[in-house]
């Protein structure tokens, strides 16, 4: 590995180290709550969803909430604030080909992501004594979520003009996604044509892989869950690498 492209590297993860009480905790904090309302306020009133407490049930998705949004706020933050303070020209000028630069700030975004749920996880085990189902499948889905919105902070990140189009994406974009893709409810309850419009939302099987993972439970199946995850990365990490490769918003 080139030396240039580890310190990159090393600075976006240290970024987000520092400042733990903005970029670690709150998604805990916040997972606690969504537990407390949705899960004990709520879910006293639901039946159990696929054999599991709807408190269980809904948790895996809100890990996958948490590693979403904390993957797609480092790399776009990061790229915004060195494109709007222009020191994003030492990199430009750096040897570092384009392929690097874009893999850095994804994989810093990435183990932000992975961080992030990682530690969520934990408190759910600690809080509701959620096991894993299959390890290595909540690994793979962890991570491929967090890669695929890393990248996809990377494409946001060069097209903002004003920290208010920074929000724009999450706000209208992922954040429906995400609630629209199976944390909160099974496919099964809702009506046909729901179901298929929830089949066309990517996240949706990027929390059903997830799910599985965590608790055995599944509404698609898991190898089409990985196509999709894998499909949905590679794509949004190309897409990245070309703009970058265009030089697209970064020379002043």
């Amino acid at each position: 590995m080139r030396i240039g492209f580890l310190t990159l590297l090393r600075r976006e993860i240290y970024r987000f180290i520092v400042l733990p009480n903005q970029t670690i905790v709150p998604p805990l904090v916040s997972a606690l709550l969504y537990v407390l309302v949705f899960g004990y306020a709520i879910g006293s009133r639901i039946a159990h969803v696929s054999g599991a407490p709807y408190v269980t049930y809904i948790f895996p998705g809100l890990v996958m909430m948490n590693a979403i949004n904390g993957a797609y706020a480092n790399t776009t933050t990061s790229l915004f604030i060195a494109r709007n303070e222009l020191f994003i020209q030492d990199l430009l000028v750096s040897p570092l080909s384009h392929l690097e630069m874009v893999l850095a700030y994804t994989l810093g975004g990435a183990v932000r992501g992975m961080l992030v749920g990682l530690s969520t996880l934990a408190v759910g085990y600690l809080t509701l004594g959620v096991h894993l189902h299959d390890a290595a499948a909540t690994v793979f889905f962890l991570a491929i979520s967090s890669l695929a919105f890393a990248a996809l902070g990377n494409i946001v990140g060069l097209w903002a003009e004003r920290w208010d189009d920074v929000a724009i994406c999450l706000n209208y974009v992922v954040t429906p996604l995400v609630f629209l893709g199976g944390v909160f409810y099974s496919i099964d309850m809702l009506p046909p044509g729901w179901q298929a419009a929830n089949r066309m939302n990517p996240i949706f099987f990027l929390v059903n892989g997830f799910r599985h993972g965590i608790l055995g439970i599944q509404d698609a199946g898991t190898g089409l869950c990985a196509i999709v995850g894998i499909a949905l990365a590679s794509a949004l990490f190309a897409i990245a690498v070309t703009l970058f490769h265009r030089g697209y918003k970064l020379r002043a």
